[in-house]
């Protein structure tokens, strides 16, 4: 097992290797999207609905089922997602026309233009600097995260943007 110390505190989840890759990748995770909130900071929404937005992009209009299947969600959290990019402003939900009891979501012109200025700026710096953080890595996957973790706090993602 891999012995990591932050400030000569013992980091357990690093320690316990595989047992606890989850809740390393949970962690992981976590810094990325807050890096990420900071650089798109003015799109007034949170980071964890833009994949949302982007699908609707990518697919057009879907129902709550098709988008929680293209999105690797339940159908709850994409209902949930897709209720609140609706109260946004950025997603509008109606009846979908082949069966009214399905929801159909789809761009307001709020919502494509916030898909389309992010796309010209905001995620390509994104994507530049994670593909910055990754570049180069090699090992198993937890010798990488503990160079990504090492990584993220030697020089965070938005400086890498």
């Amino acid at each position: 097992m891999v012995m990591e110390k932050t400030d000569d505190i013992e980091d357990v989840v690093a320690a316990l290797g595989y047992l606890c890759l989850g809740t390393r990748l949970r962690r992981v995770a976590e810094r990325l999207q807050a890096a990420t909130q900071e650089i798109l900071a003015d799109s007034g929404v949170q980071v964890g609905y833009l994949p949302f937005l982007a699908a609707i992009d990518r697919l057009g209009a879907l129902t709550v089922g098709d988008m929680a299947r293209a999105m690797g969600v339940s159908q709850p959290a994409a209902t949930k997602a897709l209720g609140q990019l609706s109260k946004l402003g950025f997603v509008r939900l109606a009846a979908a026309p082949e069966d009214g009891r399905r929801k159909l979501a789809e761009l307001t012109p709020k919502g494509r233009a916030l898909v389309d200025r992010s796309k010209a700026s905001g995620w390509p710096q994104v994507e530049a600097a994670v593909a910055d953080l990754c570049d180069g890595l090699e090992g198993s996957v937890l010798a990488q995260l503990s160079e990504i973790e090492r990584r993220l706090a030697e020089r965070p993602l938005k400086e890498r943007s």
